[in-house]
């Protein structure tokens, strides 16, 4: 196999400095509140320029999976997630952190990272070709059913809570609908110039998990409140690999979903964290466990988000086209090069295209090690006293709106929106729903809008949605996932009832 052939290419001194470096600092990227994995990327493309070209493509990879996995950490201890994938974290890293776990959840949390990137770069070696040609078949129609099954994720992430759930994400699509259509150029809510061009992810993002926590955090800065534990234990990481024994169910079912969805372009690391998070509590014998600070959770979020780093490049090597926006980032990387995609990147550049993916294998590994490294000195961050805490992320959550686009409008739309997610927090709406709904609606609308101008002029609406093999597939997942959800919601009910009726006094009709 030509893979191993050039494999000790990716061991040279160059090559292995800059996989290390690019690692740390894409670690300290990802771990920053609004600092993409996206943005990580182009930030480094310029320094790519007189570099040789494998040099360079590892130098992108290793920050691209280093990233990616750097936004647990922030999500963990501060419960603001460091990019987009994270957000399926904030569903057990933070609760494991209150209860004193922090160190074994940022272990976990690596250890997953690892399996789900290894798993997605032996995808992307050996089964390019055939998974390229999977993923054209992803037409209007596919795309849309995919978002439609993203969003039935969130009956299983709001157990006791569905309704408000889903109206946290019909709310959260009718605010992605602001700004201008991308398909018909229609103005929509745009009650000033600033939101023609939308709401951007971002800034949303940290509006709705960071800015609550700031509020709290500046309302208790007067109390000394319990510190986090972070601190290394002796042994625990050793503890923390034997169960993942205990999890290989988890971990393989979030690292395949990972991949699947990382193989289809526009999906992305969100939508497959909160879809493996779902999935694996849907199947769990005790999902009541889910949301108090669960392992399995964790490992089924943070083994899919970094599975789709490997496949979101199978579309881009063979094709052109990326499967993610860092894929496109990393694509003028190649173009840079003269590298262009296609066969000839596995013939006539097979030197260049397999070193690279053995430094992007490598990078997996070198992730875990200063991950692990970065977890044991994490106490300094998550320890520090509220009145200072309080200034710092409200630094970062300006600095990271602010660096979107350079708008301050972005700045007063995140904390508008932190401010009414604080309010509807205490209501009960739970924020993933909010944000999973900001980040589908784009996509069902434009691919719906899309398929309908084609089967207008073909088929019809309902022969070109509803038909063939994938939209099958995804329809019926659909209405498998609603409805398992509203099992567990009915379950949850009854489980509800039956404790409140234990603790009632008994009645003293019993006794007559």
């Amino acid at each position: 196999m030509e893979f191993f052939q050039y494999l000790p290419d990716v061991f040279s001194w160059l090559n292995l400095l800059v996989l290390i470096a690019s690692s740390i600092g894409g670690l300290f990227f990802g771990a920053m509140p609004g600092l993409s994995p996206t943005m990580a990327v182009a930030l480094m493309v310029p320094f790519t320029f007189y570099m040789p070209p494998t040099t360079s493509l590892i130098m992108l990879g290793a920050v691209y999976t280093s990233s990616v996995a750097g936004g647990s950490i922030s999500a963990i201890l501060l419960s603001i997630p460091g990019a987009p994938a994270s957000i399926a974290t904030l569903m057990e890293g933070p609760a494991m952190a209150k209860q004193g776990r922090g160190e074994e959840a940022l272990y976990t949390s690596f250890c997953a990272h690892v399996v789900g990137g290894v798993f997605g770069v032996l995808v992307l070696l050996c089964f390019a070709p055939p998974l390229a040609r999977f993923a054209m078949r992803f037409g209007p129609s596919e795309l849309f059913w995919t978002a439609i099954f993203g969003i039935t994720v969130i009956t299983g992430l709001s157990s006791g809570g569905m309704l408000k759930g889903l109206f946290g994400g019909a709310l959260g699509m009718l605010i992605s609908t602001i700004g201008y259509s991308q398909i018909s150029g229609e103005p929509r809510f745009i009650f000033h110039e600033d939101l023609s061009s939308g709401i951007a992810l971002v800034p949303a993002l940290i509006g709705f998990f960071a800015v609550p926590q700031v509020i709290d955090l500046m309302r208790d800065a007067h109390v000394k409140l319990a510190k986090l534990d972070v601190k290394a234990k002796k042994g625990m990481l050793r503890r923390v690999v034997k169960s993942l024994a205990t999890y290989a169910r988890t971990l393989t079912l979030g690292s395949t979903l990972g991949t699947v969805v990382g193989i289809i372009p526009g999906a992305g690391g969100q939508i497959a964290g909160l879809m493996a998070y779902d999935q694996v509590k849907k199947l769990s014998k005790h999902p009541e466990r889910f949301g108090q600070g669960n392992p399995e959770g964790l490992c089924a979020s943070e083994s899919a988000n970094n599975a789709t780093v490997g496949p979101a490049l199978i579309p881009m090597l063979t094709l052109g086209i990326p499967g993610s926006p860092t894929a496109a980032v990393l694509l003028g990387g190649l173009l840079i090069h003269g590298l262009f995609p296609g066969p000839d990147l596995f013939t006539k550049h097979a030197g260049v295209t397999y070193t690279f993916l053995g430094g992007l294998l490598l990078a997996q590994f070198a992730m875990f090690a200063l991950g692990i490294l970065a977890s044991r000195y994490s106490q300094y961050v998550a320890n520090v006293p509220n009145h200072i805490m309080f200034g710092a992320v409200v630094i970062l959550c300006v600095f990271g709106s602010y660096c979107v686009s350079n708008n301050f409008t972005d700045v007063l739309i995140m904390f508008v929106l932190g401010m009414a997610m604080f309010a509807l927090d205490k209501l009960g709406f739970p924020s993933a729903p909010l944000v999973l709904g900001i980040i589908l609606g784009p996509i069902a609308e434009e691919n719906f809008l899309r398929g309908r101008m084609i089967a207008e002029t073909d088929v019809g609406l309902f022969s070109y949605f509803c038909t063939g093999e994938l939209n099958l597939i995804l329809i019926a997942l659909s209405v498998f996932s609603f409805a398992w959800g509203i099992v567990g919601e009915i379950k949850y009910a009854r489980k509800r009832a039956a404790a409140w009726a234990a603790m009632r006094p008994p009645s003293i009709w019993r006794w007559i």
